[in-house]
């Protein structure tokens, strides 16, 4: 099969179309012929040799992928053979054929095409496990997304919003601030020119944000702790801004609040099928209705993948990237 290898750690000229061998199926995996793969900022951190793969997975890069399933191993129940799906990998997604835990496939979105559904699993995973099972945001409380256009945050508005909270959102420029707003974002703020802990204050009455989705890690940390609420939760998903920061103790302490920094590829597969599941039941029916619309910025061949990865690099994209197969 084709696949794309990093021939080394870099850039995005590093990447390259070889001919490897096809994965085997074990007994509970599925084999999927791929029609396309997400393309993430932890793949661009793989490239860069900054995020191996956890024991076990494929060195390709890839964490999520649609197709048609090619064969069932020998435990697996519930499918058939040329069945449309999408799944959450641990690695493979840039090639042909991927296998995966049966547990972390679910069926293709109604009403969603089958080049989109490949962009849906990693960001609604991470954003259900991470901002529900993880932080328990509630109807009525505040969700604060940093990044709020991109393809996290913008599933992020939208679930959130569909499930009755308040969310707030940064962004870096006009046209990513109005998308925040169409998509459901009560307040978009521009972070080169607002200070976001005193319009998240503002906009709550001086009480701060419940629950906190950051993906910049260091370089937000302290100014995330004042953004809280009394007894709000920061929930770091990302490291944009560095992995060494200084926090208040004293100031977390008196907010009776929580840091938690959580990583979604390396949790066992258990953790990974209950994730998916609960996708299949709460959040799979608001993308069919469409409360949750699959934000697709551009398609590459698996031969551009070099380029995709340059386009969110550059920073420049809404929503998400696919390379199609």
């Amino acid at each position: 099969m084709r696949a794309v290898i990093a021939t080394e750690p870099g850039g995005p000229e590093v990447l390259t179309v070889q001919e490897v061998a096809d994965p085997v199926v074990g007994a509970d995996e599925m084999l999927i012929d791929v029609v396309a793969a997400g393309v993430n900022r932890a793949d661009l951190l793989q490239r860069g040799g900054r995020y191996a793969p956890p024991p076990g997975a494929s060195d390709v890069i890839g964490l999520e992928c649609s197709g048609t399933v090619a064969a069932l191993g020998d435990r697996v129940s519930g499918w058939s053979v040329g069945d449309q799906v999408c799944a959450l990998l641990s690695g493979g997604g840039y090639a042909g054929r991927v296998v995966v835990p049966a547990g972390q496939v679910m069926p293709v979105p109604d009403g969603v095409d089958l080049v989109t559904a490949a962009t849906i699993p990693e960001v609604a995973a991470t954003v259900w496990s991470n901002v529900f099972m993880v932080a328990g945001l509630q109807p009525g409380e505040s969700l604060l997304v940093h990044g709020g256009a991109g393809g996290i945050g913008t599933f992020a508005i939208q679930l959130a919003t569909a499930l009755g909270a308040r969310v707030l959102v940064t962004a870096g420029t006009t046209a990513k601030l109005d998308l925040c707003r169409r998509l459901g974002a009560e307040l978009a703020i521009d972070y080169h020119e607002q200070d976001f802990v005193e319009e998240v204050r503002r906009a709550t009455g001086g009480t701060g944000a419940d629950v906190i989705l950051d993906n910049m890690g260091a370089s937000y940390l302290g100014r995330n702790v004042e953004a809280l609420a009394t007894s709000g939760r920061l929930v770091v998903i990302g490291m944009q801004g560095g992995i060494k920061g200084e926090l208040d103790l004293g100031r977390l302490m008196g907010k009776r609040a929580a840091v938690i920094s959580t990583s979604l590829r390396s949790r066992p597969v258990a953790e990974k099928t209950a994730i998916c599941a609960a996708l299949v039941e709460h959040v799979w029916p608001l993308v069919a209705d469409g409360r949750i619309q699959t934000m697709l910025h551009r398609t590459f061949p698996l031969e551009s993948a070099g380029a995709a990865h340059a386009l969110m690099e550059a920073g420049g994209h809404t929503g998400k990237i696919a390379l199609t197969i």
